[in-house]
């Protein structure tokens, strides 16, 4: 009877030390390094270049983040985050090649029970609904188009005499938009016009042409413009700064005399957009707050990691629908130029 009493003893101790083991593990697994893997549509986009910078900032000894450029291939998306997965990417982050195709990203996802930050590029409301590990971290896209339609509008009033050279009471404008079909660039678009006649400002568009957020596309788009148009064209609305720039290119590279070119305006505040302000080559641009959008998600990707809510950053993000963090544009001009340099 004693040796069968031993042998439960050691038994006992030897669970003990399995159940020990276990919890051991489990906190080393916590403490461990977080693994965030980044797919973007294309590096090579001035805007997502910076932001993506701004999140790697955040890596270090115990955060590694592995960024994939998907090089506007869906199907090079869809297989960079397999290869995340495969990697055992605590949390991916997606940029979206195409907004309204992203089944195999979310299938592979929820096989593998691995949450999906999509950011700057918004999904489909009916598709952030298939499944709850689904969140975006972005802006709102209206927003930035009203702001670029109040600056334009300002510009136009206050300016008038240097902006209507043809003294016609009537702004003669064209359109660079991004791509087609891009629900951003369209409400961008819809969104600036919209405000400028909201604001009282008469306006006659000239031409439109889709850029696909390129500048040099913008540029040789803009080249036509001047071609057909010249001196008519007295504004230029873009959807984004690489377009706006293209469309200064184009000038330049006519020899158009400054006095002679359209007010010019973009959105997202990237660093050549800014400086193009600050050299009155350019009005206004929107800022699209990357450095805000790169806490956001390193923050939400922290949170999740752990297994923990959205709903504790409601304290310094608002948070829309326990998925959605949007962080505010703001409006820039040459009044405001230096605070925006300095970031």
């Amino acid at each position: 009877m004693k040796k069968v009493y031993a042998l439960l003893l050691v038994v006992i101790c030897l669970l003990t030390m399995s159940i020990s083991g276990c919890g051991e593990q489990t906190v080393n697994k916590n403490e461990s390094k977080l693994k965030i893997g980044v797919t973007v549509y294309d590096q090579y986009d001035t805007f997502m270049g910076q932001l993506v910078d701004c999140f790697l900032a955040f890596q270090s000894e115990n955060v590694e983040i592995a960024v994939y450029n998907a090089a506007q291939s869906q199907q090079t998306q869809n297989a960079q985050v397999k290869k995340m997965i495969e990697d055992d990417m605590d949390i991916i982050c997606v940029n979206l090649v195409d907004r309204t195709d992203p089944t195999a990203v979310i299938d592979a996802a929820r096989k593998n029970d691995v949450p999906v930050i999509f950011f700057n590029r918004e999904l489909v409301e009916g598709d952030m609904g298939r499944w709850d590990k689904l969140f975006y971290v972005g802006a709102d896209a209206e927003q930035s188009g009203v702001m670029e339609g109040e600056l334009a509008a300002w510009a136009c009033i206050t300016q008038k005499e240097d902006i209507d050279k043809n003294g016609d009471g009537v702004i003669q404008y064209v359109v660079l938009e991004g791509e087609a079909g891009h629900q951003d660039a369209i409400i961008r678009t819809e969104a600036s016009v919209n405000t400028l006649k909201k604001q009282g400002v008469e306006i006659d568009k000239l031409g439109y042409a889709i850029a696909n957020w390129n500048r040099a596309q913008a540029q040789t788009k803009a080249a036509q413009f001047i071609e057909d148009y010249g001196d008519d064209i007295e504004l230029v609305l873009s959807n984004n700064d690489d377009m706006a720039l293209g469309a200064i290119d184009a000038y330049e590279a006519k020899a158009v005399p400054r006095n002679k070119w359209p007010a010019i305006f973009g959105i997202d505040g990237t660093n050549v957009g800014l400086e193009a302000v600050r050299d009155d080559k350019m009005l206004g641009t929107v800022y699209n707050d990357k450095e805000g959008q790169a806490s956001a998600m390193f923050e939400l990707a922290s949170v999740l990691a752990r297994g923990g809510s959205i709903d504790e950053l409601s304290d310094r993000y608002t948070v829309e629908n326990g998925r959605y963090i949007r962080l505010p544009y703001e409006k820039v001009t040459s009044s405001n130029i230096i605070k925006y340099l300095s970031r």
